[in-house]
């Protein structure tokens, strides 16, 4: 049993041993492997990194080669340029001493030809001594005594020259300035020309259907009289497929009951607390619109830095006319041709128009004067701190003040062609708005009237009066009172009717 184990153990040592030996045998034969094809590769790699190597080199190389071909390049341009310069300039300076060999050469012959002449002028001189002395001898004069002669002979004969030329000249001159003057004009007119525009007294509120009428005039008529009480009118509805005629001689209030006419019908609501309401509103649009235009005026014509009251009236020249000439177009004409003609003198243009523009802010005050249009304007110009040659130009432009400036004339001469146009003005109309103007005036001077509205044309006259301020027997007496006063102081055809108008009206607040 144990030789047994004894074999067993001897045949397993053996085995071991065995195995060991060859495991280790081929361990090593593949670590041999391994190393060979290891040192293959780093042999293939190495390779492979010395060629690329040497390209990065030859690579280098070249560039190098390449940049210092160039740069001796350059260098022999450089080289080349400068030996050109180098011929250039020894060019040059054999030209140079070519030339100052000449002009030395042209000295000298300078030199001796002022010797000559300095000789001859010696001679020259001794000659006209010889000369003097004998026609001092002849004439039994020195030469001082016939030069005082002389001059004294050509004088006169100056004086009577310059005295014939002077005459001529200031002839020409007088008939050259007229022509002038003239030419200036028409070519003002001609390049300053506008279509001519009559102002009418009546304005056309055009509607949808002839239905909107019958809202407008209101159960027995109380919306149309509301109305034309609230806005001094006279609304004439009659058989005009879809029209209705508004008549006033004042265009604002002409346009303020167009503009409110147009809300209640585009709105529906026609009654005649609503009818106050709109016409308040369109007052205080019309106030902005005014404004608007003051400015787009400006604008249009290259005026800056109005005083925001002179641009308020200026605004305002749209609704009023002068002989029915629209004042703003008048205005604005007036400028231009003012521009134009200031150019053409050599003045400036910006003044005389600014000037020209603001000639008759007279006609439009916010308050009525006694002063002439000229003057008060003159007065509310310089309250808006226009300059002093432009107050002068608006008050003088009717010969009221005494002309301080060239741009006064200018004004005046503008003015006149642009309302001395064909159709430009129209007196008769001038004069039925003064008379309707007188109107309203003689009715407002009575305590106690309110509001006073001229219409149909001046033959009737409505009288608001308070209705806390006069009873019903004073508003009879001073219809009549106001009618003995028409018919003593004014003259007018037909007939005037006055109607005086007593309200009463109870005003509360539910809050």
């Amino acid at each position: 049993m144990i030789s047994i184990i004894i074999a067993v153990l001897v045949s397993l040592l053996a085995g071991g041993f065995i195995g060991y030996a060859v495991f280790r045998y081929v361990v090593t034969g593949k670590y041999k492997q391994i190393i060979d094809s290891a040192q293959k590769e780093a042999e293939v790699v190495k390779e492979k990194k010395l060629l690329e190597v040497k390209e990065k080199f030859l690579n280098k190389k070249s560039e190098l080669e390449k940049e210092v071909q160039q740069r001796t390049q350059k260098i022999q341009v450089n080289e080349n340029r400068l030996k050109q310069r180098e011929i250039t300039l020894n060019q040059k300076q054999d030209e140079l001493g070519r030339m100052k060999h000449d002009i030395d050469q042209y000295q000298v012959q300078v030199d001796n030809e002022r010797k000559v002449l300095e000789s001859r002028k010696a001679e020259l001189e001794k000659m006209q001594e010889q000369e003097r002395t004998k026609l001092e001898e002849l004439s039994g004069l020195s030469a001082e005594e016939a030069k005082n002669r002389l001059v004294e002979s050509m004088k006169d004969k100056a004086r009577m020259d310059a005295a014939s030329y002077i005459n001529e000249v200031v002839d020409q001159a007088k008939l050259d300035a007229n022509q002038k003057a003239k030419k200036i004009v028409i070519q003002t007119i001609q390049r300053v020309a506008t279509e001519t525009a009559i102002e009418n007294s009546v304005s056309v509120f055009h509607i949808d259907n002839d239905e909107v009428k019958g809202r407008i005039i209101g159960r027995e008529g109380r919306n149309i009289r509301a109305l034309e009480a609230a806005t001094g009118v006279e609304i004439v509805v009659d058989d005009t497929p879809e029209s209705i005629v508004i008549s006033a001689f004042d265009p604002v209030r002409r346009e303020i009951c167009r503009l409110a006419l147009h809300q209640l019908v585009a709105d529906g609501r026609i009654h005649p607390a609503r009818i106050e309401e709109v016409v308040a509103k369109v007052k205080k649009q019309l106030e902005n619109e005014i404004i608007e235009t003051g400015k787009r005026t400006a604008i249009d014509l290259g005026i800056h830095g109005l005083h925001p009251d002179l641009i308020r009236i200026v605004g305002k020249m749209k609704y009023r006319s002068s002989y029915g000439q629209n004042l703003l177009q008048h205005a604005r004409e007036t400028a231009n041709l003012c521009s134009v003609m200031a150019a053409e003198l050599g003045l400036n243009p910006k003044k005389a128009k600014r000037a020209g523009l603001l000639h008759d802010i007279g006609k439009v005050p916010d308050e009525e004067s006694e002063l002439p249009h000229a003057l008060l304007g003159g007065k509310m110009a310089e309250r808006c701190k226009e300059k002093p040659e432009i107050v002068n130009a608006i008050a003088a432009h009717h010969d009221e003040v005494e002309m301080q400036t060239l741009l006064a004339p200018i004004v005046q001469v503008c003015d006149a062609i642009s309302g001395a146009r064909p159709g430009a003005r129209r007196e008769i109309v001038e004069a039925y708005i003064k008379r309707l103007n007188d109107l309203e005036a003689i009715a407002m001077s009575y305590p106690g009237v309110t509001k006073t509205y001229a219409i149909q044309a001046g033959r009737e006259l409505r009288v608001i009066v308070g209705a806390d301020k006069m009873t019903d027997d004073e508003s009879t007496k001073l219809s009549n009172e106001i009618a003995e006063k028409i018919q003593n102081e004014m003259t007018y055809p037909g007939q005037v009717k006055i109607t005086v108008i007593r309200e009463t009206r109870s005003v509360a607040f539910a809050k």
